[in-house]
C-alpha cells in the first residue's frame, strides 16, 4: 500500500513537472506568430518569406524530434531535456537582438539590403531554435510510458498534451500583452508612420479597398508599440532559462530511480535479448519500422499537423489581415483556441480509454471528422466576429484530439522500450505536414486570399480522416507482439549457439 501511495505521488508528480517544463518550450516558440504581424509592419516581410522561414524551421524540427528519439533512449532524458530548453532560450535572445546584429553586418537601419540580412538571420535563429525544440518531446515520451500503464495511458498522457495548449495560450497572451503594451511610442514620427503605411500596403491582401479610417488605425497602432515585437523573444527567453533549471532538479527518468518497481504488464521481455548481438536495432526495426500501425499514425500526423500549425501559426496574421481584428484580438481568439484544445485533448483521452478502449486511433476518426466541420463552418459561412471566433475555437478542441492521440497511440504500438523512436517518426512526419502548411498558407494567402486556405483546410482533414479509419481494427497496443517477437529473437539464438 505503501509503494502504491508512493508509485502514484511519484507519477503524478513526473506528469505535472514535465508538463510546466514542456509548455515553456512553447514560450520560445510560438511568440514567432505573435511577432510576425510587427515584423510585417516595421519591415515589409511578405507572407510568403514567412512562410519559407516557418517552413525550413518545421522540417529542422521534425528531422531533430527523430534523431533524437534514437538518442534519448540511450541517456538521462531530464538531462537532455532541460540542455534543449537552455539552447532554445539562447536562440530566442539572439533573435531579439537580431537588428541589431543586422545593423553590425550591413551598417544600415533599412533597405533591401538590411531586409534581406535580416531575414537570413532570422531564418538561421529559427532553424537553430526549432532543432533545440526537438530536445523537448522525445524525452517526454520515453519517460511518461514508463510511469503510465497502457490501460490508463491514453487518459493520462491526454493531461499531459495539454501541455502544448497551455504553453501556447499563455505564450499568445504574454505575447500580445507585449505587443500592445511595450514598445516605443512613434505614432509622431512621419517617416515611420509613413514606412509602416507602406510595409502593410505592400503585404496585406486588399488593403486598397479598406477605408482611411481603419488603414489609419492599423498604421499607428503599430507605430504606438514600435519595436515591441523584439521583447517576446527576450523574456520568453528568460522563462526559458528558469524553466531549464527547473527540468534539471525536479525530474525523475523511471520509477526505478526513486526506487520504485517497473509497471506491471509492460514488459517486453527484451531484458532477455541483452546479450544478442544486435537486439535493439532488431527490436527497434521490428516495433517500429516494420510496423504498419505506426506508419499509418505517422502519415495521418501529417494531416493532423497541416491544421493544426496551419490555425496556429498564421492564426494571428488571418485574423488581423482578413476579419479585421487589432492584434490584441487575434491574440486572444488564438488564446479561446488552445484553450478549447485544451478540453478536447483532454476529452479525446478519456474517449479513448472509456468509449473506445484504450482504442486512440478510432477516436482519431472522430476527432479529425469534426475538425474539418467545423473549419468548413468557420470559412464558408457569414457569421459574427464572436460566433466564428467560437467555431474556429471548436475546430482546435477537435484538431488537438489526434494530435495528443497519435503520440499516445505510437507509444502504445512500439511499447514503452521504443515509444521515443516511434514518435520520432511520427514528429518529422508531423512537421513534414506543418511545413507544408507553412509554405501552402502563405503561397495561398498571397496569391488567392485567405477563403482559400481555409477550403484547402477542409480537404486535407477530410483525407486525414479516411487515414485513420484504415486502421480501425487495429490492437490498442503493441506489448502481445514485442514479447512474440523477443521470444522468437531468442530461440533463433540458442538455435544458433547449439
Amino acid at each position: 500500500m505503501k509503494t502504491n501511495r508512493s508509485f502514484k505521488f511519484w507519477q503524478w508528480w513526473t506528469i505535472i513537472v514535465s508538463m510546466v517544463v514542456y509548455s515553456i518550450f512553447y514560450f520560445v516558440r510560438k511568440n514567432f506568430s505573435i511577432a510576425m504581424p510587427g515584423l510585417t509592419a516595421e519591415y515589409g516581410i511578405s507572407n510568403t518569406s514567412f512562410g519559407i522561414i516557418i517552413a525550413i524551421g518545421s522540417l529542422i524540427y521534425g528531422l531533430s524530434r527523430f534523431v533524437n528519439g534514437f538518442i534519448v533512449e540511450r541517456v538521462s532524458t531530464k538531462v537532455f531535456m532541460a540542455i534543449g530548453l537552455f539552447l532554445c532560450a539562447a536562440a530566442n535572445f539572439c533573435f531579439g537582438f537580431g537588428v541589431d546584429l543586422t545593423f553590425l553586418i550591413t551598417g544600415v537601419h533599412e533597405g533591401p539590403q538590411f531586409i534581406n540580412t535580416l531575414v537570413l538571420i532570422m531564418g538561421v535563429t529559427i532553424v537553430l531554435n526549432q532543432y533545440f525544440q526537438g530536445f523537448g518531446y522525445p524525452p517526454c515520451a520515453r519517460m511518461l510510458p514508463q510511469w503510465i500503464a497502457p490501460n490508463e495511458l491514453s487518459t493520462k498522457m491526454s493531461i499531459w498534451n495539454t501541455s502544448h495548449s497551455i504553453g501556447s495560450f499563455l505564450a499568445v497572451v504574454i505575447c500580445g500583452m507585449i505587443m500592445t503594451g511595450l514598445g516605443s511610442d512613434m505614432s509622431g514620427n512621419p517617416d515611420i508612420v509613413a514606412r509602416i503605411s507602406q510595409n502593410l500596403a505592400g503585404s496585406i491582401k486588399g488593403w486598397d479597398s479598406m477605408s482611411v479610417a481603419d488603414q489609419t488605425a492599423k498604421v499607428l497602432s503599430y507605430a504606438g508599440h514600435y519595436g515591441a515585437w523584439r521583447m517576446c523573444f527576450i523574456i520568453p527567453g528568460i522563462i526559458a532559462v528558469g524553466g531549464a533549471i527547473l527540468c534539471l532538479f525536479a525530474l525523475k527518468d523511471t520509477p526505478q530511480s526513486v526506487g520504485l518497481p517497473e509497471i506491471k504488464g509492460t514488459e517486453t521481455g527484451k531484458e532477455k535479448t541483452a546479450g544478442i548481438p544486435g537486439a535493439h536495432k532488431k527490436f527497434l526495426s521490428h516495433m517500429v519500422f516494420r510496423n504498419k500501425w505506426v506508419w499509418i499514425l505517422s502519415i495521418a500526423n501529417i494531416f493532423v499537423y497541416v491544421l493544426r500549425m496551419g490555425v496556429l501559426d498564421w492564426g494571428p496574421k488571418f485574423l488581423t489581415e482578413d476579419r479585421g481584428m487589432n492584434i490584441q484580438g487575434a491574440a486572444w481568439s488564438v488564446a479561446l483556441f488552445e484553450l478549447s484544445a485544451i478540453v478536447g485533448t483532454i476529452f479525446a483521452g478519456w474517449a479513448s480509454d472509456h468509449i473506445f478502449k484504450g482504442r486512440s486511433h478510432r477516436m482519431c476518426f472522430v476527432a479529425m471528422v469534426g475538425a474539418f466541420i467545423f473549419l468548413g463552418l468557420f470559412a464558408l459561412v457569414d457569421m459574427p466576429v464572436v460566433l466564428s471566433t467560437i467555431v474556429l475555437a471548436m475546430s482546435g478542441f477537435c484538431i488537438y484530439g489526434p494530435q495528443a492521440l497519435i503520440g499516445i497511440g505510437s507509444a502504445n504500438q512500439a511499447t514503452k522500450e521504443a515509444s521515443a523512436t516511434a514518435n520520432g517518426l511520427a514528429g518529422i512526419c508531423g512537421y513534414l505536414g506543418s511545413a507544408l502548411s507553412a509554405i501552402g498558407v502563405g503561397l495561398v494567402a498571397d496569391n488567392f486570399g485567405w477563403k482559400w486556405v481555409f477550403i484547402t483546410f477542409i480537404a486535407v482533414g477530410v483525407v486525414g480522416a479516411i487515414i485513420f479509419l484504415t486502421m480501425w481494427n487495429a490492437p490498442r497496443d503493441g506489448y502481445e507482439r514485442s514479447r512474440k517477437f523477443t521470444e522468437a529473437l531468442v530461440e533463433e539464438h540458442e538455435k544458433s549457439n547449439k
